[in-house]
């Protein structure tokens, strides 16, 4: 039988692993950004175009390459910061597994320029997809550029799997964030298609927040502090009321690398317990240094994932020092027994002394000066003053009574305005069926051949998209103006979506009067949206914009409508009265698609009368 099992060839193998490191362009922005902090750079640039599919491109001012070290940089599993298998347990770099580049350049046309600070001239390679195109002295500044063009070029099912610009930017500048918040000491600026969208110098942790989200943002932050033997946290966490509906703002740096842990993550909620709104998260920025000893960051191939040795210590040092921190400046409510100043003296009466109250008694005052006393142990009797005139008080009472009773008589009431009821009474009162609401999520009704089960909440989402759906498309939706102006405020990355929707929002009852750097100005909202759900709608529209892929076959118009679907429909666990059960129930079956909710999910089920015996059996 002939041998079966064969080493793969290079290019195939290459590719493969590019599979691991390279995902889609945020990967290739990660690692250059990476290997060029790790190249000691005090400044560092990034040029993207069409979100990084046609080109990524990372300057730096580091220590730059000699000729062999940019030639073997390029070979799998080549690296400088590793020796032995030890050196695993003792990172203080972020690249060091030497497979990043060799990945990158199977994928894509990579061209790396370098050059040291003590040589004339520096290097320029070129390299398609694995093979070495050219090599030669070029003139150029001190520092490595690395130009990645034409993504998964020779991988075209690779490259279909890229989602749009706008999801794929999104990412890219979730990566940018990552690498800028652990370090502020670096100078950074970011290009997408010739347009400057970060120029972030060097500063502080909390200006580089601050620079990132937006100038609001430094009343959001409360700081946090603590220094142990196993840990040390520094950073700053949101305020419970500026808590958000999406995990957007939600970063742990472990040792200056960005890290996602759900068990982490759940120490702070847990120390949020009792000042969050239902379905919010905190913010928080949080820096943890421990001994590289402890733990283990080889174990995903994104190295966003880290394995300690300890996690039970860390989860109580992080709940208490938030905790310690949210009580420090006020946030979180305390046991004190302050008394109320407003019952101390006041500071001019202090000095001054204390008077008795004096009483004053009257003493000719006789209770009994117009009774007569009978002496003895006998009552007194008191006398009684009774007018002479008093048979005279009742002349004509009659008579008042009578016309009285006859003028009740002729009162006319006005009668009450009838109105459009919401439902038709008569119809109601034909129906044969009723409603009955179980958990204050779904609604049960009878029908003809057994009973229907409806769920509150995806049942109305489907009824208010269709709903927005049909404003955006075939007529203006009807609008509320405000009282007084509403003003929101966003990040610059949240302000361009927002204006990009600016005309399907407008369709739908929004009226912007005024759309600045950092904030919004709204006069207008639609008739059916309380003032109050306006930032949660918004913020909820950016979440699914960035993250719910509209692609080709996505518009817009039909994002816009989901979204606001879901932030206005019924929530689980809200009570409905009879008249709303009924009148959400023919809403329903009123609908094009009543079967399923916006998102493709079942809004109701039916059991027939034979299923219902069967379950006595």
């Amino acid at each position: 039988m002939a041998d079966i099992i064969q080493l793969l060839p290079d290019h195939v193998a290459n590719q493969i692993a590019a599979g691991e490191v390279v995902q889609r362009p945020a990967s290739v922005v990660k690692e250059l950004m990476e290997n060029a902090i790790d190249a000691g750079a005090t400044t560092i640039k990034l040029i993207i175009k069409d979100a990084g599919k046609t080109l990524v491109q990372v300057i730096d001012d580091g220590k730059g390459m000699s000729v062999t070290d940019a030639r073997l940089s390029f070979e799998r599993h080549a690296t400088s910061k590793i020796r032995s298998a030890d050196d695993l347990f003792q990172l203080h770099t972020k690249g060091f597994r030497g497979e990043a580049l060799a990945s990158i350049a199977a994928i894509a046309h990579v061209e790396l320029k370098t050059k040291q600070e003590q040589e004339d001239v520096g290097t320029c390679i070129e390299i398609e997809g694995s093979n070495f195109v050219a090599q030669e002295v070029v003139v150029t500044p001190k520092g490595t550029s690395i130009a990645v063009k034409n993504l998964f070029f020779n991988i075209p099912a690779r490259r279909n799997f890229l989602k749009s610009n706008t999801v794929e930017l999104r990412h890219v500048i979730d990566e940018f964030h990552r690498v800028v918040l652990a370090h502020p000491n670096i100078s950074f600026s970011f290009f997408n298609n010739g347009s400057n969208i970060f120029n972030l110098p060097t500063s502080n942790y909390r200006q580089r927040i601050v620079n990132i989200f937006g100038a609001k943002t430094n009343e959001k932050l409360v700081p946090v502090e603590e220094d142990t033997e196993v840990l040390k946290i520094s950073g700053f966490v949101g305020k419970p009321e500026f808590a958000k509906k999406t995990r957007g703002e939600q970063y742990f740096f472990v040792n200056d690398r960005f890290i996602k842990s759900a068990y982490l993550n759940h120490a702070i909620s847990s120390a949020f317990d009792g000042l969050l709104k239902g379905g919010t998260h905190p913010s928080y920025f949080l820096n943890l240094t421990v001994n590289p000893q402890t733990i283990d960051i080889n174990i995903h191939p994104t190295k966003t994932e880290i394995k300690f040795d300890d996690e039970h210590t860390l989860y109580a040092l992080l709940r208490s020092a938030v905790k310690h921190s949210l009580g420090q400046f006020n946030i979180a409510p305390v046991l004190d027994f302050d008394r109320d100043s407003t019952l101390d003296t006041p500071y001019n009466y202090k000095a001054n002394g204390v008077s008795s109250p004096k009483v004053e008694v009257d003493k000719s005052f006789n209770p009994f000066k117009d009774s007569t006393n009978l002496g003895g142990n006998h009552p007194r009797t008191f006398k009684t003053q009774i007018p002479n005139n008093w048979d005279g008080l009742y002349v004509g009472l009659e008579s008042k009574g009578n016309d009285f009773q006859k003028d009740f008589d002729e009162v006319q009431f006005e009668s009450e305005e009838s109105t459009v009821s919401l439902f038709d009474d008569d119809k109601q009162l034909d129906q044969t069926y009723t409603t009955h609401q179980i958990h204050n999520k779904y609604i049960v009704s009878t029908i003809k051949s057994g009973m229907l089960v409806m769920d509150q909440h995806r049942a109305h989402q489907r009824v208010l998209y269709e709903e927005f759906l049909q404003n955006m498309t075939v007529n203006k939706a009807a609008s509320q103006q405000l009282l007084f102006p509403l003003y929101l405020h966003f990040t610059p990355q949240e302000l361009v979506l927002i204006k990009q929707l600016q005309t399907d929002l407008e369709h739908t009852g929004f009226v912007f009067s005024n759309i600045l750097n950092e904030s919004v100005e709204i006069i207008g909202v639609p008739v059916s949206v309380p003032e109050s759900e306006v930032s949660i709608i918004l913020e909820q529209l950016i979440s699914d914009v960035e993250n719910e892929v509209p692609d080709s076959h996505f518009s817009a118009t039909d994002l816009l409508a989901k979204s606001m679907a879901k932030s206005l429909a019924i929530k689980t666990g809200q009570s409905l009265e009879k008249d709303e059960q009924e009148h959400l129930v023919n809403r329903l079956f009123a609908c094009k698609e009543p079967n399923v909710s916006p998102t493709n999910r079942k809004t109701f089920i039916t059991m027939s009368v034979d299923e219902l015996d069967k379950k006595f059996i």
